[in-house]
């Protein structure tokens, strides 16, 4: 389906002023993966482009799944590191929106470099393409890159290219923004909430070739129960008990494996979803467009930021004897 390209007479006010849509690809789907390309365009409030931008990543360990990226061992090997590109993949983002297609994945990933190399990054919030598509209620049976391409009319050339992934993305990303301001649509954007703590595992060896690596590239993680029952929801002003369920929504400034297992670790159960039952809901973005923020506002869950959540944390109760 081509998409009618003429801009709305009208934009909304509170557009953004301007966008960069990202694509990086990486060793693996895991938090302690890295990136070894990134590719921006640059947009401007109304979807123009700009300019475009690409690199490639030397991530000091194996490249990961080969047969995905192409991207070998050898040809990182003689790319800049992260800390060598931050500055002007920075300069890219900077007083932008990030837009990427799952952007929860993309800001992960760059939010992590950027810990790494001790840089803050110069983005404040996201926009996923996935999300935005479910605000336009297109019926498709499929929100994959793919399908959005075939939907938009949007010739896919090197599929896992972060450059061609990145194009893509932004010639559906314009048609969609056009619709979104036609209809008066407030924009799906998120916050983005830069690392200040954060940990990484032990790196894979880097000799590994990568088709070694295929068995556990993509690793679950599942968090023990709390074995106190359920004490019931927190009261503002009084104390987290042991038992109680809380949930997490959106960016942390520290990890959020970091946070739920100090959690666990307090004897509280970490809930994957926000329910009759949670006792807490924490997040940074209590305006967020999200399911757990929808799910507490309509049961009426406590919801407390990260850092009251953290003081929390130092004066848990014991669970009631």
């Amino acid at each position: 389906m081509l998409e009618d390209r003429t801009a709305p007479s009208i934009w909304p006010d509170e557009y953004p002023e301007g966008y960069a849509v990202v694509d990086v690809e990486t060793t693996g789907l895991a938090k302690d993966d890295r990136i070894i390309s990134a590719a921006v365009y640059r947009l401007d409030a109304r979807g123009e482009v700009q300019d475009h931008w690409y690199t490639l990543v030397n991530p000091d360990r194996g490249p990961g799944p080969v047969w995905i990226h192409g991207l070998t061992a050898e040809m990182l090997a003689g790319a800049p590191r992260f800390p060598e590109v931050a500055e002007e993949f920075g300069e890219r983002l900077k007083g932008r929106v990030l837009v990427a297609h799952n952007a929860n994945f993309d800001w992960g990933m760059i939010a992590r470099e950027y810990a790494r190399a001790g840089v803050e990054p110069p983005v404040r919030q996201r926009l996923c393409t996935i999300t935005l598509a479910k605000t336009l209620q297109l019926e498709l049976p499929s929100l994959r890159l793919q399908a959005l391409a075939e939907h938009f009319g949007v010739v896919q050339q090197r599929a896992h290219h972060a450059l061609d992934d990145a194009r893509v993305l932004t010639e559906i990303f314009r048609p969609s923004l056009r619709r979104a301001a036609t209809a008066g649509l407030t924009l799906p954007l998120l916050a983005c909430q830069p690392l200040t703590e954060w940990s990484d595992p032990v790196a894979p060896d880097a000799g590994v070739p990568a088709q070694q690596s295929r068995r556990g590239w993509r690793p679950s993680r599942r968090l023990a129960p709390s074995p106190y029952p359920n004490p019931g929801r927190f009261e503002p002003g009084g104390r987290l008990v042991q038992g109680m369920r809380v949930a997490f929504s959106g960016d942390t400034s520290v990890d959020r494996e970091l946070l739920e297992d100090r959690a666990v670790a307090a004897g509280l159960h970490v809930a994957g979803s926000v329910s009759r039952l949670t006792s807490l809901l924490v997040t940074n973005d209590p305006q967020a467009p999200t399911g757990k923020v929808s799910n507490a506002a309509s049961y009426g869950t406590p919801v407390v930021d990260e850092t009251v959540f953290i003081q929390l944390l130092k004066h848990v109760a014991p669970a009631p004897g």
